[in-house]
């Protein structure tokens, strides 16, 4: 009789029990607190070898681990989740470069061990990037494509699959390398299908709790997709099943912003950038963990984006317009991309406040300093810079490093850094000679 490989650990697979692959334990040992052994091996063998128990270390791609059958060579197929696990994961998730925490590493992998989809979703991402750097076309990754969506569409017709968070997790998944692609549509309509699953589940509320990844990737992947929010948020007081603001949210605010007011702006804009201030002044003394920065960002944006469309927001004063592109690029800037690229909707955003900076709404002068500055980095290397340099050139400047390196050291200490003035010297030389050319 031929054997057959375990697809779970030693104590699940004598109790013949479902095991869900987690990793240093499985839920099942780690509740019933006995050894988890990840063995691979047939079940009518002996006992791993100390040097394979070695090679199943985390991190490291196990020649005796098992895993989904896949069109490819078993070489290449190492290597596809070798790039997985060691680059891929960071990329999509830089907020944890621990490789024992990052949960792309211990919550996502497991589950695509477990399941053809998401493991053929999960190899294509590493493909997608074997194949863009070496600029060989993409024929395997478009091969790994169309197994997914096969195996998608099978997957799909039981209910209960198609509820799983692995199932999710790929749906979303194959929505950003459908947009990366081009193909619009079909991101699309896989955005559309994410969300009807969610709505299978309970809400996404219902799946922050068991499954804070898939819902977190969700609400933040299908929001850049289609670029305009998916999702609602919660009130003030976290009612709703919306994204849920941090709870330093509700912590009562003891300092106001100094260059912005509430009859400056529209409520919805104030309120928000109130409770960021508050939040950022006590961060100065106690910083907020990464991942509660991303929560943050995610409930700001989804509450300052228009749920219609990001470029035609309702009707708004200049100045209220203003802050809410500033503050959805700032927060934009300070979390940094993550799952996929928010390009477009910085783009679109960045496009927005630039042109309405030469009017500036009546800013203060503190405050539009801050949108010139958001505006300049945020537009860095697209269309819009040039227009962003615009207040520079419209009041008295001129081109000269040394002015330049003098203003630029100035800058760094009024932003906190602790690096020594540069000053003309007691010898004024005009700003745009070099001093090897004075002494000629």
């Amino acid at each position: 009789m031929r054997q057959t490989l375990r697809r779970s650990c030693s104590a699940c697979a004598r109790a013949k029990s479902r095991c869900d692959l987690r990793k240093p334990h499985c839920s099942r040992c780690a509740a019933r607190n006995v050894l988890c052994v990840y063995a691979n091996e047939p079940l009518s063998t002996t006992p791993p070898s100390p040097r394979r128990h070695q090679l199943s270390g985390f991190g490291s791609v196990d020649p005796f681990e098992t895993y989904p059958q896949v069109r490819l060579g078993k070489d290449h197929v190492q290597r596809l989740i070798h790039s997985f696990l060691h680059k891929i994961a960071f990329q999509y998730y830089p907020l944890d470069l621990n490789p024992h925490s990052n949960p792309f590493l211990v919550s996502w992998w497991p589950l695509a061990l477990g399941d053809p989809v998401l493991f053929h979703v999960s190899l294509q991402t590493a493909c997608l990037d074997e194949e863009f750097f070496g600029r060989r076309g993409f024929q395997t990754s478009e091969q790994l494509m169309a197994d997914s969506v096969v195996l998608l569409r099978r997957k799909v017709h039981d209910v209960a699959l198609a509820m799983q968070d692995s199932t999710i997790n790929s749906v979303i998944t194959l929505a950003t390398i459908e947009y990366g692609k081009g193909n619009r549509e079909a991101a699309q309509m896989h955005v559309a299908g994410a969300k009807r699953l969610i709505d299978m589940r309970g809400g996404l509320q219902a799946v922050m709790q068991t499954s804070p990844l898939t819902a977190r990737m969700v609400s933040w992947v299908s929001m850049l997709i289609i670029g305009a929010p998916q999702f609602e948020t919660q009130d003030e007081d976290g009612n709703g099943d919306g994204i849920s603001p941090i709870p330093e949210w509700s912590i009562p605010r003891f300092v106001e912003p100094s260059a912005l007011s509430e009859a400056d702006v529209e409520p919805e804009t104030w309120n928000v950038f109130a409770h960021l201030y508050g939040i950022f002044h006590r961060a100065n003394h106690t910083p907020l963990p990464l991942l509660r920065l991303h929560d943050l960002t995610s409930f700001v944006i989804h509450r300052l984006l228009s749920p219609s469309s990001p470029s035609e927001p309702p009707p708004a004063p200049l100045r209220s317009d203003c802050v809410r592109c500033g503050t959805i690029l700032y927060m934009l800037l300070l979390q940094g991309p993550i799952y996929y690229t928010h390009a477009a909707i910085l783009r679109k955003t960045t496009a927005r406040l630039v042109a309405q900076l030469p009017a500036g709404g009546g800013a203060s002068g503190a405050l539009e300093l801050w949108l010139v500055a958001v505006g300049l980095v945020a537009s860095h290397d697209t269309p819009s810079y040039a227009a962003g340099q615009g207040p520079r050139i419209s009041v008295l400047w001129l081109e000269a490093p040394a002015t330049e390196y003098v203003f630029q050291s100035h800058w760094d200490t009024a932003l906190g850094h602790d690096c020594p003035l540069v000053t003309f010297g007691p010898v004024q030389i005009a700003p745009f000679v070099t001093s090897s050319q004075h002494k000629n």
